[in-house]
């Protein structure tokens, strides 16, 4: 469907609702059959895969050990489907960036997160504007467009009026990644033909039902939730810490000859500070949309069980500690160890008698 501005229209053509009935896998579809193979009779073929990466925040770097883990082992995904950060995982690995990707995050450390930290309290729907990291998306994806993708890619998000969940498939790369990791709050809603776009995490935080409209015959999800709750604390405190650092006392005290973040006025201050035994204002916003985003995973994933379940342990990696992206890494290549005997089991029982 396309909006009123052509220009727009070009950005991101195609938008599915999701208003009470599945998507049309369309031409972003795959055809059915399996891989191609000689086409014998009673010749054993992998099935088709889908792979459904879910949002987490900073512990998204998971998605890169995941997906290395899974590259070593011959595990390659015939479909990808991510829901915020997952979608963001997704679209690099496919554009083939991923070590573009874990580069840049292991480049990272708490002053440079900061430095992103383009916050805009006044205006704008967010207390980031998020522009800092759309520049750094466009140096490395440029404007590479879904339909160029070598395999089916879908990004969900939620339309903020409605609150339908919305499936992008086509359209710019950055565009439908930069919609889908728009956490409520802290980056402003994203405009696409005509819709006001949130975070796909907020409906479908795991997207294994995309995967399955777009024809995966076996799903595997990566669930970045599974180990949250009562996990996220520092030691010896008795509160949660959102962020897994504080914030305002970094930005107060680091680097004297480091840039600021702009916007760091008196508002913003009241919502980071945290002035008695207890969460920033800040703190309670992020931490109750992890809260709610586990709980519709929970929802989610038991009506629509993915045939192998990934889930990284990483309840102790605060919500914005993207400095943590080796530890994140890591656990993400162990969560694919755990799974093996059940990735290859999986394999042979849905690879089994498919001509």
């Amino acid at each position: 469907m396309g909006g009123p501005d052509a220009a727009q229209g070009e950005t991101m053509a195609n938008i599915m609702s999701m208003d009470g009935g599945s998507g049309d896998g369309g031409s972003g579809g795959i055809p059915h059959g399996g891989p191609a193979g000689d086409g014998s009779s009673g010749t054993r073929r992998r099935p088709r895969i889908g792979l459904a990466l879910g949002g987490g925040v900073a512990r998204g770097w998971a998605h890169i050990g995941v997906l290395r883990a899974l590259s070593k082992y011959g595990i390659e995904a015939d479909v990808v489907c991510g829901s915020s950060v997952g979608a963001l995982a997704g679209g690099v690995y496919l554009a083939g960036k991923l070590d573009a990707l874990e580069e840049w995050a292991r480049s990272l450390s708490r002053m440079k997160i900061v430095s992103y930290l383009d916050l805009r309290i006044r205006a704008g729907g967010g207390l980031i504007s998020g522009n800092r990291l759309v520049q750094e998306m466009h140096q490395h994806l440029g404007d590479l467009s879904i339909e160029d993708l070598p395999r089916p890619f879908l990004a969900t998000a939620t339309d903020l009026v409605t609150g339908h969940e919305v499936w992008l498939q086509r359209g710019g790369l950055v565009d439908a990644t930069r919609a889908s990791f728009s956490l409520p709050g802290v980056f402003p809603p994203v405009q696409v033909d005509g819709r006001w776009l949130v975070d796909g995490a907020l409906v479908n935080p795991v997207p294994v039902s995309c995967c399955r409209a777009l024809g995966a015959q076996m799903v595997i999800a990566v669930n970045l939730s599974a180990d949250i709750l009562g996990k996220a604390r520092r030691p010896g405190a008795a509160i949660p810490t959102a962020a897994g650092f504080d914030l305002l006392k970094l930005i107060d005290e680091g680097i004297p000859e480091a840039p600021k973040p702009s916007g760091i006025g008196a508002l913003a201050r009241r919502l980071f500070r945290r002035d008695y035994d207890g969460p920033s204002v800040f703190g309670v916003m992020v931490s109750s949309l992890g809260i709610i985003t586990d709980r519709i995973t929970r929802s989610r994933l038991a009506g629509e069980p993915p045939d192998v379940h990934i889930t990284p342990r990483l309840g102790h990696i605060g919500l914005v500690e993207f400095d943590r992206a080796e530890d994140c890494i890591r656990e993400g290549e162990a969560a694919v160890e755990r799974v093996l005997p059940e990735l290859h089991d999986a394999l042979a029982v849905f690879g089994a008698g498919r001509p």
